[in-house]
């Protein structure tokens, strides 16, 4: 094996990772291992670089469709996709690699490793870059190796010159026709930014609705909504991927029979994976799930001992808030081996930056029948707010769940815009164990701010 050289810690990924090294190992020898562009997935080709895309797109979608709509005759004189990808992308490389320039630096002790980590022992990693490398050791060791784009195998997809999430924002021209593949968070955000740049797009699913794992209501009213923007192909399996010049031709089989769709771009957003399968996890004593999540218990250890995960490589929400919550509790534990700290995640919100946009945390309605719950529904709809009259809303609403027997909040749903900032109320009453009644009656609702679609549903709760 040669020569091995042992750290203190080693850290597998420089996305939420990278916020390790730092107070919590003062004094201690740190290795940082990164095999791709420094910073992770939400920084490079995530969470931050998709919405400093969308953010114009709405404008432009705005400008287009909501001004005529409310007499004000406005309009798009043109899209300058290369310098929307360049504002982006200029600020986005600049901190990536400032932040690889320091741990280069290794001011804080910590050194940088590039290269890809697997596991050859207990505690050891061999690190190479496909002509050689180095083993190196540590007492423990963090995997916080993020996730990658599924692709599924489909005939003739890998000659098709096909984008998935990495690759698509930094389109230099916009797109005539973009063919999604896939009805999830990524392909409902890519298509309301193309879409709303100017691009034809056509939306193709499995399942028959789109972002099938919310709260059927939700699911329900995107797809309605998207149906009007996009030519959306439901229940659809493809089984053929060709291109041919400047077009890509997919056939796609639906109920109602076989169709081909033909577009100039295709951007593949089947979902994503952990990023583990280079790991050899099984040399190092850590288990995987069937999906290939590296198994944790609540402090966010492995089942191998002195080895942590957290993040994308381990946790059923590939969110980044969750991430750097874990990261905050590995941090902790790392150096309070007698006092550990549980990561939390009985309440967790998440939000899709789509037309319209989406937010939702906890049970949908189903998960509440399956699990036999006795539950309450409060819904209101922005048309019945004085602010949704204002924009003439025909779609947001929001619905909250709650404990039939003591009001308390079990789930929330909201589609509509500014959705992503609405369901905080509802997050903190979960988060605390509040009444439906109490959070709608102990506090003041500004009228008529857009808010009172929230007051209002957890009234309606009863």
């Amino acid at each position: 094996m040669g020569a091995v050289q042992h750290f203190d810690l080693i850290v597998i990924g420089s996305g939420s990772g990278n916020t390790l090294p730092g107070p919590a190992t003062e004094g201690m020898s740190v290795a940082l291992v990164e095999d791709g562009v420094f910073g992770g997935t939400c920084l490079n080709v995530g969470c931050i670089p998709s919405k400093m895309l969308i953010y114009p797109a709405r404008i432009a979608d705005s400008a287009r469709h909501e001004g005529p709509r409310l007499g004000v005759d406005s309009r798009v004189g043109g899209v300058r996709l290369r310098d929307i990808r360049d504002r982006i992308f200029g600020r986005i490389d600049a901190l990536s690699m400032a932040g690889e320039q320091q741990r280069r630096d290794g001011e804080d002790g910590t050194t940088l490793i590039h290269g890809t980590a697997r596991f050859v022992g207990p505690r050891t990693l061999h690190v190479g870059d496909g002509s050689g490398g180095a083993t190196i050791s540590a007492d423990q060791i963090v995997i916080a190796t993020g996730s990658t784009p599924t692709i599924p195998d489909l005939d003739g997809l890998a000659e098709s010159r096909y984008h998935t999430s990495d690759t698509v924002m930094r389109l230099p021209e916009l797109p005539k026709h973009l063919v999604v593949l896939g009805s999830g968070y990524v392909a409902a955000e890519m298509a309301h930014a193309f879409a709303g740049y100017g691009s034809e797009v056509t939306i193709i699913a499995r399942s028959d609705l789109l972002l099938r794992g919310h709260d059927d209501a939700i699911s329900t009213a995107y797809t309605r909504a998207a149906q009007k923007q996009y030519d959306v192909v439901l229940n659809a399996r493809t089984t053929r991927v060709r291109r041919v010049g400047e077009t890509v031709t997919l056939d796609v089989r639906t109920p109602e029979g076989d169709r081909q769709v033909r577009g100039h771009t295709l951007l593949v957003a089947t979902g994503r994976a952990p990023a583990t399968d280079r790991l050899e996890c099984s040399a190092g004593g850590v288990e995987r799930d069937t999906g290939g999540r590296v198994v944790v218990d609540a402090f966010q250890r492995t089942t191998a001992a002195g080895v942590w995960a957290l993040g994308d490589a381990c946790s059923r929400w590939m969110l980044k808030h969750v991430a750097n919550e874990q990261a905050r509790v590995v941090a902790h534990n790392l150096g309070h081996p007698d006092d550990l700290a549980r990561a939390e995640d009985r309440v967790v919100p998440h939000a899709v930056f789509a037309s319209p946009e989406i937010a939702s945390v906890g049970a949908t309605e189903s998960d509440l029948r399956e699990s036999g719950t006795d539950y309450a529904v409060g819904t209101h709809r922005y048309a019945d707010t004085a602010y949704g009259w204002a924009m003439e809303d025909e779609i947001g609403f929001c619905k909250v769940l709650a404990d039939r027997g003591t009001g308390v909040l079990l789930g929330a749903h909201i589609v509509g815009a500014h959705a992503s900032l609405l369901i905080q109320p509802l997050v903190q009453a979960m988060s605390l164990g509040r009444p439906a009644q109490q959070t709608a009656r102990e506090q003041y609702w500004i009228h008529p701010a857009l808010s009172e679609v929230v007051e209002n549903a957890l009234l309606a709760v009863g």
